[in-house]
């Protein structure tokens, strides 16, 4: 199968090409009882861009997808797609990766994946070919008469991803891709998104794993407790909320470095830490003092990372 060209950052809706945006999403407010899921979300997304939709578990980030998807009704606040109100014929140029599995588990692979395609409008026959082709790439080309609870977590995550792709869509939701997947298989995911988009495709990736979000999205918007925290390139956020910061990785006790005092903020693991200095502070005075606690083994200044900035914006007792 091959993907469709780039559409000059418009998209096509009848064969006409319109919009800046390609999904709209202005003041939604949503409350459970006496939960308030979202409270005036609002952000845009571009044409061709993977746009992180972040925060720490409970945020609001499904909430969100699933009202900018139709599946549930905001209080108040809109969502447009292209600029205009989502509609039947439009839901079919979207797709959504659930976090949950979403699979009948007694049924083969290739038959899961030919009924999906076929909600979608795809014939059998022309969805069985799509299947075949996407089950080489992501290396199940093995599994496709195997019943889905036969597969491990992994390839059940592999399989619904393909299930969202048989239509070709213009927009993914992507809500917590990389879940169940070991490192290997998580490269294979990450290929695959980027594939996506080097031909075009818009996708929302939501997630609280801040380093996936860091090597992937064009832009953010990290909510928390339904409120929007942080939102814009991810590049901007770095300079404006971020600082250098001092990876250090040493031997022995990392427990000796919190008598450092001119550190700010500290994450830190057994033989690794990042440390925000406090304002004034030399790195190489630091340097000084961290090797007369541990014996260091690297060590380098280097812009903050999107998960120190997430810590500082959201607070350390929200991270799961």
């Amino acid at each position: 199968m091959v993907l469709s060209a780039p559409l000059s950052h418009c998209i096509l809706v009848s064969g006409k090409r319109i919009g800046l945006y390609m999904l709209q999403v202005n003041d939604l407010r949503k409350t459970y009882v006496t939960t308030v899921a979202l409270d005036g979300v609002s952000f845009d997304v571009r044409p061709g861009e993977i746009f992180g939709l972040l925060g720490p578990n409970g945020a609001g980030k499904t909430t969100t997808i699933r009202i900018s998807l139709g599946i549930i009704e905001p209080d108040s606040g809109t969502v447009h797609f292209a600029g205009k109100n989502l509609t039947p014929k439009m839901k079919s140029l979207l797709a959504y990766l659930p976090e949950e599995r979403g699979l009948y588990r007694k049924s083969k692979v290739i038959d899961v994946l030919v009924y999906f395609a076929s909600l979608k409008g795809i014939q059998p026959s022309d969805a069985r070919k799509r299947a075949e082709v996407w089950l080489k790439k992501l290396e199940l080309s093995d599994y496709g008469n195997r019943k889905i609870d036969e597969l491990s977590k992994g390839m059940q995550q592999k399989v619904q991803f393909i299930s969202c792709l048989l239509h070709e869509p213009e927009l993914l939701m992507l809500d917590e891709p990389f879940s169940g997947l070991d490192p290997v298989n998580q490269i294979i995911m990450k290929d695959m998104i980027l594939d996506l988009k080097r031909a075009g495709k818009t996708i929302v990736f939501s997630t609280h794993q801040m380093e996936q979000a860091e090597r992937l999205c064009d832009r953010i918007c990290l909510i928390d407790h339904g409120k929007v925290i942080l939102y814009g390139e991810l590049s901007e956020i770095k300079r404006k909320h971020g600082s250098n910061a001092i990876h250090l990785e040493f031997d022995g006790d990392s427990s000796r470095l919190h008598e450092l005092s001119d550190v700010a903020t500290m994450d830190l693991y057994e033989n690794y830490a990042e440390l925000k200095m406090k304002d004034g502070t030399d790195s190489q005075t630091l340097l000084k003092r961290a090797v007369d606690l541990v014996k260091v083994t690297k060590f380098s200044v280097q812009e903050a990372s999107l998960n120190s900035i997430f810590i500082e914006a959201v607070g350390a007792k929200n991270v799961n």
